[in-house]
């Protein structure tokens, strides 16, 4: 399932994250809000996509969709409309180590550490051990692995729940990082899908890898102000005002910068619809 409520699973657990750390601690906070949004993820799946599911994946994509604006108007009304404090603890602010005059925050070195913590053992799970294997099976001949005693709802609905508290866990270490505010899930859904499309549906290197080049793209583009005009002239070929999408052409990258994600989609899609790393299917 495409799920378009991934971001507010995300946006749930930072603010789950925040009413738990302001009660018992960010440490507890780090555990105890995935598992809820894990939870919430499974009831979802079990009375909600289980349901829509034989109209087909439109219905499941329209069910997502309408839930993600469900999730995010609840927490408008528990939490309200205003960013919440939702702070770094003390033992992880600060700077880990300094080059030269920038220093390495402790907190971003955690961030890393869970990320590739979480896709290392999502990995490992889905390649190497039964269970992982049981849900691979479960996605491409779910009729064959009922058949062997497997219940394949069950599977689906572990699956689901299993997502929303990665999405969660994420937004546990990265809401009080940025943010926390009812327009987080907005900002990281967009790109997200991106990153999906590129790397390729349900491939999890080729996400990684997509999740990386877009990461580097977006950073670096900010910084480069050379235009397309500018290349042409190297080439000898002048660009001016008569010259056909001249203002388009005198942009320089770092205007398009946040277009930049998008546009590789657009051109994944023409070239590779399956992604960097997908399987066609069939």
């Amino acid at each position: 399932v495409l799920n378009f409520a991934h971001a507010s699973f995300y946006m749930l657990g930072a603010y789950l994250a925040y009413t738990i750390a302001s009660k018992i601690g960010f440490w507890p906070a780090l555990v105890v809000a995935p598992v809820l949004v894990a939870g919430v993820g499974a009831l979802v799946e079990r009375f909600g996509l289980r349901t829509v599911h034989k109209f087909g994946h439109v219905a499941e994509l329209l069910f997502t969709f309408g839930l993600s604006y469900l999730i995010v108007e609840g927490v408008k009304l528990v939490w309200g409309l205003a960013a919440v404090p939702y702070a770094i603890p003390p033992e992880l602010n600060g700077a880990l180590f300094k080059v030269f005059s920038s220093a390495f925050p402790k907190y971003r070195a955690f961030m890393m550490l869970i990320s590739v913590s979480m896709l290392a053992a999502l990995y490992l799970v889905l390649t190497r051990t039964r269970i992982g294997l049981v849900i691979q099976a479960s996605l491409t001949h779910p009729e064959m692995v009922e058949a062997l005693g497997h219940n394949v709802q069950r599977v689906f609905m572990l699956v689901f729940g299993g997502g929303a508290a990665l999405a969660g866990l994420a937004g546990v270490i990265g809401g009080n990082a940025f943010v926390t505010s009812p327009s987080m899930a907005e900002s990281v859904g967009t790109i997200v899908f991106v990153i999906a499309v590129v790397g390729g549906m349900g491939s999890l290197p080729g996400a990684f890898i997509a999740s990386l080049l877009i990461g580097i793209m977006q950073t670096f583009a900010v910084t480069i102000d050379v235009s397309l005009s500018d290349l042409f002239s190297l080439a000898g070929v002048t660009v001016t005002d008569s010259t056909a999408m001249s203002p388009l052409l005198r942009m320089p990258v770092s205007q398009v910068a946040p277009i930049l994600p998008y546009l590789l989609m657009v051109l994944m899609m023409i070239l590779r619809p399956r992604g960097l790393l997908g399987k066609r299917e069939g």
